[in-house]
Parts: C-alpha cells; sequence; structure tokens
C-alpha cells in the first residue's frame, strides 16, 4: 500500500502556519489540508509570490500540500444551484481560481462538499441543477486537469444539503461530466448515513474515488468514536485506491494534539492489522 496520511488544517485554527506544519510533521504526516478560508478571503486575488511562500512553508516541515477543500465556505454570493446564470458563472469562475490556486500551492486534489453553495434554491428545479453542475464539474475537470489536479466532488448527508447525497449520485455525476480531471472522494461520516454498509459502498463507487476524509459520526477523528476502519481501510486496499487518506474531524474540543496524534496512531494500527 502506498498511503499517504494528511490532515485537514482548520483543527489548529489559530495557530500560524509554519507552526501547523511542523508539528504534524512532526507528528508523522506527510501531508496538510488545507480550507482556503484560513489563508485568505479571496484564494485568487493571493500573488504568485505569497502562493510561493504558502507552499514553502509547508514544504520546508517535509509535507506536502495535499490539497483544497471547504471551497465556498465563508464566501459570498457563490451558489452552484442559483437559477441566475450570473450567479452560477460567478461560482464557476471562483472555482476556476481555487483549481490554480491549489496547482500553484503544490497540491493535488480539490474537494468540493460545500452544502449550503450547493442546496438547491427557490425558483431551480432537480433537473436543472443537475444538468447545471454537470457542465460547472466538466469545466472544473477540464482545468483540473490541464492544471495536474484533480476535482473531487463530495456526496454529502440530507442533514447538511439537499443535492448529491449519496456515494451513488456523486459516482453518476462524476460518470455524466465524463473527464478524468473530475471524480469523487469518499469521507467515512457521510458513508456512515447510508443505508449500505461502508465497505459496500466504497465498492460500488471505486472506480471514481479520487480522494479519502477519514472520521467518525461523532465529528471527532478515526479512532476516536464506534467506526471500525480495519474493513474500511481493507476495502480501500482490496479496490486499489493508492491516494491521500485525510483526516478530517469537525469537533475540535479535544484539542488539535490530541486529535492528530491519536488519529493517524490508529489509523496505523489498523493498516498493521491489515497486513497481519
Amino acid at each position: 500500500m502506498t498511503w499517504r496520511y494528511g490532515i485537514c488544517n482548520e483543527l489548529f485554527e489559530g495557530w500560524p502556519l509554519e507552526r501547523v506544519a511542523a508539528f504534524v510533521a512532526e507528528v508523522g504526516y506527510e501531508g496538510l489540508e488545507l480550507a482556503p478560508f484560513t489563508l485568505t478571503r479571496d484564494p485568487r486575488h493571493v500573488q504568485l509570490a505569497e502562493r510561493k511562500a504558502i507552499r514553502g512553508a509547508i514544504e520546508s516541515a517535509g509535507l506536502k500540500v495535499v490539497g483544497l477543500h471547504w471551497l465556498l465556505a465563508r464566501t459570498e454570493g457563490l451558489q452552484l444551484n442559483d437559477p441566475d446564470p450570473a450567479v452560477r458563472e460567478g461560482t464557476t469562475q471562483y472555482l476556476l481560481g481555487l483549481i490554480d490556486f491549489c496547482a500553484d500551492l503544490g497540491g493535488e486534489v480539490l474537494v468540493f462538499g460545500s452544502p449550503q453553495q450547493r442546496s438547491l434554491r427557490p425558483g431551480w428545479t432537480r433537473p436543472e441543477a443537475m444538468a447545471s453542475a454537470v457542465e460547472v464539474f466538466r469545466r472544473c475537470g477540464e482545468r483540473a486537469g490541464a492544471r495536474g489536479v484533480v476535482f473531487c466532488l463530495e456526496p454529502l448527508t440530507t442533514q447538511e444539503t439537499d443535492f448529491i447525497t449519496t456515494a451513488s449520485e456523486a459516482a453518476a455525476m462524476v460518470r455524466q461530466a465524463h473527464h478524468p480531471g473530475f471524480q469523487m472522494m469518499v469521507d467515512v461520516r457521510a458513508m456512515s448515513y447510508e443505508a449500505r454498509p461502508i465497505p459496500e459502498v466504497i465498492r460500488q463507487v471505486a472506480p471514481h474515488i479520487g480522494h479519502v476524509h477519514l472520521n467518525d459520526p461523532n465529528l471527532l477523528g478515526p479512532g476516536m468514536g464506534d467506526i471500525d476502519f480495519v474493513p474500511i481501510l481493507y476495502t480501500l486496499r482490496e479496490v486499489g485506491y493508492e491516494g491521500w487518506l485525510s483526516v478530517e474531524p469537525f469537533d475540535f474540543s479535544p484539542g488539535p494534539e490530541r486529535i492528530a496524534r491519536e488519529s493517524l496512531a490508529y489509523l496505523k494500527s489498523c493498516v498493521e492489522r491489515i497486513k497481519g
């Protein structure tokens, strides 16, 4: 297995980037996944020199930039499924700019979750939304492919959004957009809400998986709740997934140091059990 372990940076709220990178590397992670809102209000306006500085701060600690997630968090006026074509085009242009930003940082993947900015808006039907989203994601895939990264759609739960709420729906969107630069990702917490066991979900969409987020339904890191990750990791190995495994907690209350350390130690113990 050639998995590399990453962790999402919003966990370390208030920490300077250099401190985050140094700590994450010390714990044993190999990559840092970035939420754009933790770096700047609008990444499109970040000059190349500053992009190089961000990348350098991470790489100097011996890490790689995994990529970007929470792409539309804390933005204003952006919405994937708005009836207004100007809003949809503005959102598309923002996403294309994020793809360039990710590539300039040396990242590999972008994860489109953003539940509030993808939910259906009044006056916009589901068929209209699906057709429009296919075109948006195809354009993102084309830009991503040209820049050497992958743009991934994240299926979320019905508690968060009403648009693309199962892995099979995300896979169908990937097939419709039909571009290698556009894939999907799987998130353990989100998959735990599906009717089928998580290993079955993974097997069904395996050809389209470009990224993986690891967390527990209790919003903490892997190993800090009731989910057994051994069958999940075994299935990822079985289907030939070789990308990043990124820890993405949502409850930061135990503290970033504890979450980061315990999550990675647990994942490595699971991998050892798989090897055995």
